[in-house]
């Protein structure tokens, strides 16, 4: 029954029966067999059939949310009768957003230090590819924003408050000020990560919000691409002020806070909301507690 409903859940995931078998590592025809064997011991048809993959039943779409809880639990199972056995072993799966991957050493770092049988898969996604993730079982926790977009059914821990600032190189475009306003920084040739990013949703609003038009001169998916350009004193850049620190670029950018409004956001860790959690999601969520910059009650 588990290993029909993990094929059930890759399926639902892939939506393509043949992609869905590869995945698997089994034939279409024995995936659809195992499909249907699942399907008549719940008395239930859960995938609409044609030519193609054509979407879930409502009964399949519930039965999804049992698969995802039922083999979660299996694997929670396995997995802490070998930490009872060996101790935490194997590859942690961390799915983080492009803007909080300069600090993700901050976590790794001492929790192999604690547990030298861990290697880590540390993933750039976007917040909406986390939550996926973290619901189809493919990582083991996510770093993401906690307060701005809706989240799952997620146990969360807040790590830092990300402000942003104007960044240049061309330390002549803003002088020895101090501070610059969301409606003067859009009026420099931006950079900014694409649309897809909540980071760049974010900076969308706050710009619209100071009645600013938002029309960067380049887009990216990748926060090394941003440094670069603004590396070349032709582009500006608003970036989460705790990435160029971590870069340390201080002498290379300038970089000031943007204000009217000083909004921050809030960034955590999460992991999907389930009891018992796995031992490594727990040793994780720990972790995240004794680095966070944040008073947590």
């Amino acid at each position: 029954m588990i290993d029909k409903l993990e094929m059930f859940m890759v399926l639902a995931r892939e939506q393509h029966f043949g992609h869905a078998a590869e995945e698997c590592g089994v034939t279409q025809p024995t995936l659809s067999s195992a499909l249907r064997q699942l399907e008549d011991h719940l008395g239930v048809v859960l995938v609409r059939r044609g030519s193609r993959y054509q979407g879930l039943t409502p009964e399949g779409e519930r039965v999804l949310e049992w698969a995802r809880h039922i083999v979660g639990s299996s694997r929670s199972m396995r997995d802490e009768m070998r930490a009872m056995r060996f101790g935490l072993t194997g590859q942690v799966q961390i799915a983080v957003i492009p803007t909080a991957l300069s600090m993700v050493h901050e976590l790794t770092t001492p929790f192999r230090e604690k547990h030298p049988d861990v290697t880590f898969a540390v993933l750039s996604r976007t917040s909406t590819e986390i939550q996926a993730l973290l619901d189809n079982l493919q990582i083991d926790v996510g770093i993401t924003y906690l307060d701005n977009e809706p989240l799952g059914r997620v146990t969360s821990i807040p790590l830092y408050y990300e402000r942003y600032h104007l960044v240049t190189s061309n330390f002549d475009d803003i002088g020895d000020r101090e501070s610059i306003t969301w409606r003067e920084a859009a009026e420099f040739p931006l950079c900014l990560l694409t649309p897809d990013m909540q980071n760049r949703r974010i900076i969308n609003q706050h710009l619209t919000e100071a009645g600013a038009r938002v029309s960067p001169t380049l887009e990216s998916d990748s926060m090394i691409a941003l440094f670069t350009h603004v590396h070349t004193g032709n582009w500006a850049s608003i970036m989460p002020v705790k990435m160029v620190k971590e870069f340390s670029m201080r002498d290379r950018v300038k970089s000031i806070p943007i204000v009217d409004p000083d909004a921050s956001h809030l960034v955590g860790m999460i992991a999907a909301k389930r009891e018992p959690a796995t031992p490594v999601v727990s040793a994780l969520l720990k972790e995240a507690k004794q680095i966070s910059e944040l008073e947590l009650a």
